[in-house]
């Protein structure tokens, strides 16, 4: 797949949670994989916490739809770091997720990544955790970025957070 199309949508009607990546690293956009960089803790963090099995890899990613899980992104562009994103463009995805959401309704928005979340939805004050606001008709949940460049949050804590999203459900 060519890097700058981004990738698919893992999305049905009616999921319990749709994760919201930031936009998609390169390696995900060249394998068609969310979260496809070794170095990315999201698989580790979504096993560790109870909302799967076993650690998938990204290539099984569909398999999160008889889990009740999905996942997209805010902004469809690929780029080698989120930071590389402007307002504009996640102002932009915010509306574009808001659109998704409304289509398919998922129980809860996880969106993985504060800062990103903040500067789309306007929330200068969001902080990791429950949100007061819905996104159409879902619970928006904000937890932290699994990229290995956070190095504040270690795995132990991703998968703890991960896992008061898990158990609120």
């Amino acid at each position: 797949m060519d890097e700058l199309t981004g990738i698919p949508d893992v999305i049905a009607p009616g999921l319990d949670v749709l994760f919201c990546g930031i936009n998609p690293g390169l390696m995900s956009a060249q394998t068609g994989h969310h979260f496809a960089r070794p170095g990315n803790r999201f698989w580790p963090a979504l096993h560790l916490s109870g909302f799967t099995p076993r650690q998938l890899h990204p290539s099984e990613q569909n398999e999160l739809l008889d889990l009740g899980l999905g996942i997209t992104n805010v902004v469809a562009r690929p780029s080698a770091k989120a930071d590389e994103l402007s307002n504009d463009e996640l102002r932009a995805g915010g509306v574009d997720l808001t659109e998704r959401v409304a289509k398919y309704a998922p129980k809860v928005v996880a969106v993985v990544g504060v800062t990103a979340y903040r500067t789309a939805f306007t929330r200068k004050k969001a902080q990791v955790g429950p949100q007061d606001d819905l996104m159409a008709s879902a619970r928006v949940w904000v937890l932290p970025n699994p990229s290995g460049l956070n190095a504040h949050w270690q795995l132990p804590a991703l998968a703890e957070e991960f896992g008061r999203l898990r158990r609120s459900l």
